[in-house]
């Protein structure tokens, strides 16, 4: 569907190396040439994955399912812009949950009364979002806390250590979860994964199998672009930022994190026309939790072995909100098992109106 954006790696080259052109074509033509990559990295894990064991391809899926985002926060994050990657969580967090999975059901639910889902896999989805919720809250209020106590000197170093000691428990909280549901309990889930490798395959080359080579060398050769696109962004941000009106925030929050994610919500909206509302919230909530739990604590372990250490703090209240309200809506949106189309129109409300409050906030 989007392999005609192809087009604008070429022209994204040609406007960062040949051709003086503005920080503005450089930046847009860059970020939407990652999202036809990101289709190709996911096309080749999924090949990838569909030669191995159920337990390791679904590693293969969870380890790959957001490398064309951690590659672009990377490179932001090189280039010291801490705020834009915590905006690109922010935004991650809430794309995925929200614009999503509100496309997802909308569409999915298209002359239709419902669509339903396993609500044990929902609610374990369901339980690690609040795990996140208290992860990432838990440093905003010691920061508050701390900086309240005659302005503490040694806050900032604090802050940091708590950051630091927060990511070391996400991750393993995560690989508790992929060992949970991909080794011991993997009867639970093994259905659903059965027949959405089936379904997986209608889309990724006519269900003609991949040789290993190419699924390898479209693996290495995505990523390696994409992160070469990524460099494009990140050096065209603060420009573009400022000749377009808009902070950097922002294109963090709505821009960079719908790029970054483009990919799944197009599968998203797939399996809901096909009315696999289990892969939909896997694909949707589980990258949710995967950005929480993984890519988030992963960026803050990096970013101090490169020398641009950030936090966990997320400092702007419309960002804790924002988190907040993504597991309580997610929350009881499983405990029915179903969904219908107002459901979704309300996702994506709720994802419109924090948008417009990320458009016009100041960032701290």
């Amino acid at each position: 569907m989007f392999s005609y954006l192809l087009i604008l790696v070429p022209v994204s080259l040609i406007l960062s190396y040949l051709v003086d052109a503005s920080p503005v074509w450089v930046f847009f033509s860059s970020v939407l040439a990652i999202v036809p990559l990101a289709v190709w990295i996911r096309r080749a894990t999924e090949q990838l994955a569909h030669r191995t064991s159920p337990s390791i391809g679904g590693l293969l899926n969870i380890s790959f399912g957001n490398a064309a985002e951690l590659v672009l926060a990377l490179f932001v994050l090189l280039a010291g812009n801490t705020i834009v990657v915590k905006g690109q969580i922010t935004g991650s967090i809430i794309g995925n949950s929200l614009l999503g999975l509100g496309l997802a059901v909308v569409v999915g639910t298209w002359g239709k009364q419902n669509l339903k889902f396993n609500r044990d896999q929902a609610g374990l989805l369901s339980t690690l979002l609040m795990l996140v919720l208290v992860g990432l809250l838990l440093p905003a209020i010691f920061d508050f806390t701390e900086r309240d106590i005659a302005n503490a000197p040694n806050a900032l170093v604090l802050d940091e250590t708590l950051s630091l000691a927060v990511s070391v428990v996400l991750i393993l909280l995560y690989v508790g979860n992929l060992i949970y549901t991909l080794v011991t309990h993997d009867d639970i889930f093994s259905a659903n994964d059965k027949k959405g490798e089936k379904v997986k395959l209608e889309i990724t080359d006519q269900n003609k199998p991949w040789p290993l080579w190419k699924s390898i060398l479209i693996l290495i050769s995505a990523t390696a672009v994409t992160a070469l696109e990524a460099e494009f962004v990140s050096g065209a941000l603060e420009e573009t930022a400022g000749m377009i009106g808009v902070s950097t925030f922002f294109l963090g929050v709505i821009v960079l994190a719908v790029i970054g994610n483009a990919a799944e919500y197009v599968s998203a909206v797939y399996f809901a026309k096909k009315g696999d509302m289990d892969l939909v919230m896997t694909i949707t909530v589980g990258s949710t939790v995967q950005v929480a739990l993984f890519v988030a604590p992963l960026l803050v372990l990096i970013s101090y072995l490169i020398g641009k250490p950030m936090d966990l703090v997320f400092n702007n209240p419309i960002e804790l909100i924002a988190i907040a309200s993504v597991a309580f809506i997610i929350n009881a949106i499983s405990k029915d098992g179903d969904v219908t189309w107002f459901e979704g129109a309300l996702l994506l409300g709720v994802y419109l109106l924090m948008a417009i409050a990320f458009f016009l906030v100041t960032p701290t």
